[in-house]
């Protein structure tokens, strides 16, 4: 039997921080006590924390596309976008990859392929310091979204799908004028070809928007698959997404979708960049004030795999009685939950032994040492 032990430690457990030591035992938790130990290895004061579970993030795809226009390498990718995500203390990971192609990725297909063909080799081969999961993002008004979520739904690393429309005057983007303003610099086109681009866009909503989301949603069901919705907006997206049978409601954007999703038995999830800098970068709702109104129950780093981290440390600064075990549930007993990963999130015994070493420093939590089933990663 493979043994060890921390002492000296600030083990964070489901309701409470000790100062205590920890035991494994072929990568599973067997003992948690508090006070010295003589035995194991030394964390000087360090807080021993759960593995991070991270459920949407798009970074695997920003280190494949580092710029229009420009593919990298998919297992380059891979790789670079894994140790920076075991570096950020995420052992758990559900790599969010678009499926649905549009002018701007016309052959989006070929990219899927790639992205989770690295992720299936990796997995196999055994080189990824985090355990990887395919989160499918099926964008609604794509023309092919159905025959690449029927390529790749199956797979035994899909994990969970998603049901989403980034139509122009659709949910994040209620207000056209909103769109235009967020896009019109960052996309390079005149007013013209902008609105001819909005034009466009809708039309496809109108054509394959309802057909594609009911057969997914259907095909979801025979696969025992988890579903979220995405950018829920009024009563009357939660209710979509409830009739659906969503599990998960991604960034809702207003207190009226998160209040009615939360009634609903939903899991509230946001990102962790709106909390780092105490807003979303599009105008929507604050993730901390829904943290205030207790309707949040789980981060996702998104755009930034520090920012989990980072924001699970500062809620307990800005929420008055928010304690850092409820705040660090958030980025890990929460999401594992919620995806059906009842076998890692928190500190217990039986518990598989994915955990983070972090030291506070000048307000920050730097990552010192990561385990994932009690071998060292990082």
């Amino acid at each position: 039997m493979v043994e060890s032990q921390f002492r000296n430690a600030r083990v964070v457990l489901g309701g409470e921080v000790i100062e205590g030591s920890l035991a494994l035992r072929e990568g599973v938790i067997t003992a948690i006590d508090s006070g010295p130990a003589q035995a194991g290895e030394d964390l000087d004061g360090d807080y021993l924390i759960p593995g991070l579970v991270e459920l949407h993030t798009d970074h695997l795809e920003s280190h494949y596309r580092p710029r229009p226009g420009v593919f990298w390498d998919a297992m380059a990718s891979l790789h670079a976008h894994d140790v920076q995500i075991i570096g950020s203390g995420i052992t758990t990971v559900f790599d969010a990859v678009r499926i649905g192609s549009d002018p701007d990725l016309p052959s989006m297909g070929e990219h899927v392929e790639k992205l989770t063909g690295a992720i299936e080799t990796g997995r196999r081969d055994g080189w990824l310091r985090a355990e990887h999961f395919v989160h499918l993002r099926c964008e609604l008004p794509a023309h092919d979204v159905i025959a690449q979520f029927e390529a790749h739904a199956t797979h035994e690393h899909t994990r969970l799908a998603s049901v989403m429309d980034h139509t122009p005057g659709q949910r994040q983007f209620r207000s056209l004028d909103d769109y235009k303003r967020f896009y019109k610099d960052k996309m390079g086109r005149s007013q013209a070809e902008l609105d001819a681009y909005l034009d466009a866009r809708q039309a496809e909503h109108e054509r394959y928007s309802a057909p594609n989301r009911a057969h997914i949603v259907a095909r979801a069901k025979q696969l025992g698959l988890p579903l979220a919705s995405h950018d829920d907006t009024t009563l009357l997206h939660v209710e979509e997404g409830v009739a659906d049978g969503v599990a998960i409601s991604e960034f809702p954007t207003t207190l009226e979708a998160a209040s009615a999703a939360h009634d609903a038995g939903l899991a509230i999830l946001m990102g962790a960049p709106n909390v780092v800098r105490g807003k979303s970068h599009s105008g929507n709702i604050s993730a901390t004030d829904l943290v205030r109104a207790r309707l949040l129950d789980i981060l996702s780093s998104d755009y930034v795999p520090f920012a989990l981290l980072q924001a699970a440390f500062v809620l307990p600064q800005r929420v008055d009685g928010l304690a850092l075990p409820e705040a660090l549930a958030t980025v890990t007993r929460n999401p594992a939950r919620a995806a059906g990963l009842d076998d890692r999130g928190e500190i217990a015994p039986g518990k598989r032994a994915d955990l983070v070493r972090v030291r506070v420093v000048g307000g920050l939590p730097i990552v010192r040492g990561v385990w994932r089933q009690g071998v060292r990663v990082s």
